[in-house]
C-alpha cells in the first residue's frame, strides 16, 4: 500500500464535473470484481424499488436537448477519457490497488445503490460500472457519462467521511449520469452554436454577433447547471436512502464542505447552489426520503474514512 501516491496532480477530464459538464470519476482495472452487479436487483423489496414515492414527482422529465447528441457517442468518449486518466493515474502510482480498503469500501457502497439507478435510466442496467481511487489531494469526485466514477483521496480523508456521506456523494454524481446532464449540455451547445451562427447570419453581425450570442449562450448554460446541481442533489438522495444509507447525512456532508476551506466552495462546489440553500433544499426533501431509508435493507458491513 506503500506504493499508492496520495497527493499527485491529476487533472480532471474533459467530461468530469467542472470541465465542460457535471460529473467526475476515474478507475482502474476492476471491471471483473464487478461481473453481475446488478443481478440482485430483482431480490430488492418492491416498496424500496417503487418510484412512485420518493423525489420521482419533483423530477421532470429528461431534457429534450439530450436528442441532439447521441447517448453512444458521449459514453464512449467519456470511457476514453476514463480509460486516459487512469493510465496518467497508473503511471504517477496514484490509482489505489483494488486491495485497498477505501477502493473495497467505494465498491461496496456503490454494489448497493446501483441496482437502484435502473429506474432512473433503463441504460443504466447495460452500463459497465466502475469505481476508482485517484490519489489526489483534491476534494473531489464524478461519476461519468456510462457509469465511470472515481473519488479522490482528498474528499475522503480531509473531510472523514462516513458511508452515509459517501453515499450521498456517490447518490449525486451517478444522478448526473442518470439524467445524462452532460449529453444535455453537449446538445444545447450544439443548439446555441448553431442558433448563434444562424441568427448571426441572418443579421449581418459577423464574428461580433457570434461573441455577443456566445456570451448569452455561456450564461444560459451557467443557469442549467445550478439546474442540474439541484436535481442530483434529489435523485441522489433518493438512491442512497434506498439502498439503506441514511439521507441525513447529506446535511452533515455539505457543513463539511462549507467549513473544508472557511465557507467558500471548493471546486467540487463550483456549479452548485450556495451551501446553506443546499442544505435548507435538502433538508426540506427529507420527509420525502426518509421513509425510503426506513424501510431500506441496511449495509451488513461498514467502513470507516481514511487516517486523517
Amino acid at each position: 500500500m506503500h506504493d499508492f501516491e496520495t497527493n499527485a496532480d491529476l487533472p480532471l477530464p474533459p467530461l468530469a464535473h467542472g470541465r465542460g459538464c457535471t460529473c467526475p470519476l476515474h478507475q482502474r482495472r476492476r471491471v471483473a470484481a464487478w461481473a453481475g452487479l446488478g443481478a440482485g436487483a430483482s431480490l430488492l423489496p418492491a416498496s424500496v424499488l417503487a418510484q412512485d414515492d420518493g423525489v420521482r414527482q419533483q423530477v421532470g422529465r429528461e431534457s429534450k436537448f439530450t436528442q441532439l447528441v447521441p447517448a453512444e457517442q458521449v459514453e464512449q468518449a467519456a470511457q476514453q477519457q476514463y480509460v486516459q486518466l487512469k493510465k496518467e493515474a497508473q503511471g504517477k502510482r496514484a490509482l489505489a490497488p483494488d486491495s485497498h480498503p477505501q477502493v473495497i469500501r467505494l465498491r461496496a457502497i456503490a454494489q448497493r445503490i446501483i441496482p437502484y439507478t435502473y429506474a432512473w435510466n433503463p441504460r443504466a442496467r447495460d452500463w459497465k460500472w466502475e469505481v476508482n481511487l485517484i490519489g489526489s489531494k483534491e476534494l473531489n469526485a464524478f461519476c461519468m457519462p456510462g457509469g465511470k466514477i472515481a473519488f479522490y483521496w482528498g474528499i475522503l480523508r480531509q473531510l472523514q467521511l462516513s458511508d452515509d456521506e459517501v453515499a450521498m456523494i456517490m447518490g449525486h454524481e451517478m444522478a448526473h449520469a442518470l439524467r445524462e446532464h452532460a449529453r444535455e449540455r453537449m446538445g444545447k451547445s450544439s443548439a446555441t452554436r448553431i442558433g448563434a451562427n444562424l441568427i448571426s447570419s441572418l443579421l449581418g453581425l459577423g464574428q461580433l454577433g457570434d461573441a455577443a450570442l456566445g456570451m448569452g449562450a455561456q450564461l444560459l448554460t451557467l443557469k442549467f447547471s445550478r439546474e442540474d446541481e439541484s436535481e442530483a442533489d434529489l435523485v441522489g438522495l433518493d438512491l442512497a436512502a434506498r439502498a439503506g444509507y441514511d439521507p441525513r447525512a447529506g446535511v452533515s456532508l455539505w457543513q463539511k464542505m462549507l467549513k473544508a476551506n472557511e465557507g467558500a466552495p471548493p471546486e467540487f462546489m463550483s456549479t452548485h447552489p450556495a451551501g446553506p440553500t443546499r442544505i435548507a433544499d435538502i433538508e426540506k426533501t427529507l420527509p420525502k426520503v426518509l421513509p425510503l431509508y426506513d424501510k431500506a435493507p441496511k449495509p451488513p458491513e461498514r467502513f470507516s474514512p481514511p487516517a486523517a
